[in-house]
């Protein structure tokens, strides 16, 4: 599975980019980011409040409950704003 950080996710977790195996008791994104806090205090920072972090699985914007896959690629990034 690849997974893509941006802005200040990638500043927190140090990595733009990483590429894991999706573990066997993680089936969506909810359990993914829960086990990739575990990864590191970066990690943990970066998606220690899911309620500021979109997310989008395979270039599709998604939900925590969206089902994932090892061949997945997973982009977590803050909201945009304009102004």
């Amino acid at each position: 599975m690849k997974i893509l950080y941006f802005a200040w996710m990638r500043e927190h977790t140090g990595c733009s980019t990483e590429e894991i195996r999706l573990p066997e008791n993680v089936a969506n994104i909810s359990e993914l980011a829960r086990y990739l806090r575990g990864r590191s205090a970066g990690h943990e920072a970066a998606l220690r409040n899911l309620k500021t972090v979109r997310v989008a699985i395979n270039r599709k914007y998604a939900n925590l409950e969206s089902p994932i896959t090892d061949s997945d690629e997973i982009a977590f990034f803050p909201p945009v704003t304009g102004g």
